[in-house]
C-alpha cells in the first residue's frame, strides 16, 4: 500500500524532501500534490484528496498531511468519517497516537518542524501499530459515532 501525501504552499519543500527520503526507503508514495509552489493555494483541497484515499482503507492506509501550523489540515481531513488525524508535537506522542488512538494521518506543521525531525515523525508513525486491546478499539470505535452536529 503506499503511503498518501500532500501539502499546500507552506509545506511543499518539506513535502518533496519527505517524499524522496521514503521513496530512497522503498516506501511507495502517491503524491497529491501541490505539484507546485503556489502561494494561493488553499490546504483543505490537499488534505481531502489523502482522507478521500486513506479512507478506502482506514484501517491499512496511512496518509501524510502537511501545512504551515499542522492545525488546518488535521481539521481538514478529521471532518471525514474513520479518519484519525494526529498533529505531531514531539516522537512520543507521535507514536502514542498511532498505538493508542490508531491515527491513520500525520498532520505536520511544516512551520515549525524541520526536516530531521519530520524524518523522525515519519518513521515513528510508518513502524508503529495500533494496539488491539478491547479499550483502545471501544475507544476508536466511540468516534465514528460521534454524531455530525
Amino acid at each position: 500500500m503506499p503511503v498518501f501525501i500532500a501539502t499546500d504552499h507552506r509545506g511543499f519543500d518539506l513535502k518533496n524532501k519527505l517524499v524522496e527520503y521514503l521513496q530512497e526507503k522503498d516506501i511507495r508514495i502517491e503524491d497529491f500534490g501541490n505539484y507546485r509552489l503556489d502561494p494561493l493555494d488553499d490546504y483543505p483541497d490537499f488534505a481531502q484528496k489523502v482522507a478521500q484515499a486513506v479512507q478506502q482503507n482506514p484501517h491499512e492506509n496511512l496518509g501524510i498531511v502537511i501545512c504551515g501550523s499542522a492545525i488546518g489540515v488535521s481539521m481538514a481531513v478529521n471532518r471525514f468519517k474513520q479518519i484519525r488525524c494526529g498533529v505531531a508535537l514531539n516522537n512520543d506522542q507521535v507514536q502514542h497516537g498511532r498505538e493508542n488512538d490508531h491515527t491513520n494521518i500525520l498532520a505536520i506543521a511544516s512551520d515549525y518542524t524541520d526536516f530531521e525531525t519530520a524524518k523522525k515523525y515519519v518513521d515513528i508513525f510508518l513502524s508503529s501499530h495500533p494496539k488491539e486491546g478491547d479499550k483502545y478499539l471501544r475507544r476508536v470505535n466511540k468516534l465514528d459515532v460521534i454524531p455530525v452536529q
